[in-house]
């Protein structure tokens, strides 16, 4: 995608995925849209100026503030790309005392090119597809051997999705006999051009094999078969560089900022 088409891509991404996120569990307050899903609360877009950003940073931190551990609460996520107004939003949030987290790659791809890519499982590894909690546990044994860090909310983020909307979401693991090395999921939402990856990373004795392309196009064939037209990542850094050999744009530059109360 040149220039052109990637921004009219995030504009079309902005207005549909962010502003015009749909469900029960979204609000759209004033000018910012916030959710509240088991695992992950936060603000997903804002259109703020420098008159009007502290008030409306103050009043989330007080709506999210204000909820007790049944609800998810108190911490939450404002979730800041590099084209959000105003310039200085950053600032004004750590000002605030959230924390920002690592940034990530904003990027998009093509389904249809992604579906097509040539692909075969590695020597030794087959698919399997999660449909229950004993498929969620292979699931966060893998995330765990991939990245070192035990992060009970994604299973319970995806235990709750897979019960409540299983048509929302896909997950796969990839299996090396009996042991998961790899998880990845698609999450899907209903009418949307855009579908989410997520997840893809791989144990690291099993690295450099092809799995994590794999996954992609995996994951990029299920969504055709949709009828999803793109494929969005958050993309650190190590996953960047495989993303744009496949074929992925990028539309910017997003950071968590984490406020804990």
């Amino acid at each position: 995608m040149d220039l052109d088409e990637l921004l009219k891509v995030r504009d079309h991404y902005d207005a549909e995925v962010r502003r015009g996120a749909q469900g029960p569990d979204v609000e759209q307050v004033g000018r910012v849209v916030r959710m509240s899903v088991p695992g992950w609360s936060g603000v997903l877009w804002s259109d703020l100026d420098e008159d009007t950003a502290d008030a409306e940073i103050a009043a989330q931190v007080a709506h999210f503030g204000a909820r007790g551990p049944a609800e998810g609460g108190p911490g939450f996520e404002w979730k800041l790309y590099t084209h959000d107004r105003p310039a200085d939003l950053g600032d004004r949030l750590r000002a605030a005392g959230f924390v920002p987290e690592p940034a990530e790659t904003l990027m998009v791809g093509r389904t249809a090119d992604l579906a097509a890519l040539p692909v075969e499982p590695p020597e030794g590894i087959t698919l399997l597809r999660v449909t229950d909690e004993a498929g969620v546990d292979l699931m966060m044994a893998a995330h765990d051997r991939a990245f070192g860090v035990e992060r009970p909310r994604i299973k319970e983020a995806v235990l709750a999705e897979l019960r409540e909307d299983p048509d929302s979401i896909e997950v796969v693991v990839a299996m090396a006999g009996e042991v998961p090395v790899s998880s990845a999921r698609l999450e899907i939402r209903a009418g949307s051009d855009f579908a989410g990856l997520w997840g893809g990373g791989t144990d690291p004795d099993w690295r450099g094999r092809g799995i994590y392309r794999l996954l992609v196009a995996h994951r990029a064939r299920i969504a055709a078969e949709r009828g999803i037209p793109y494929l969005q990542v958050d993309a650190m850094d190590d996953s960047r560089p495989i993303l744009e050999r496949l074929g992925f744009g990028v539309l910017g530059v997003t950071v968590p900022y984490i406020w804990q109360g």
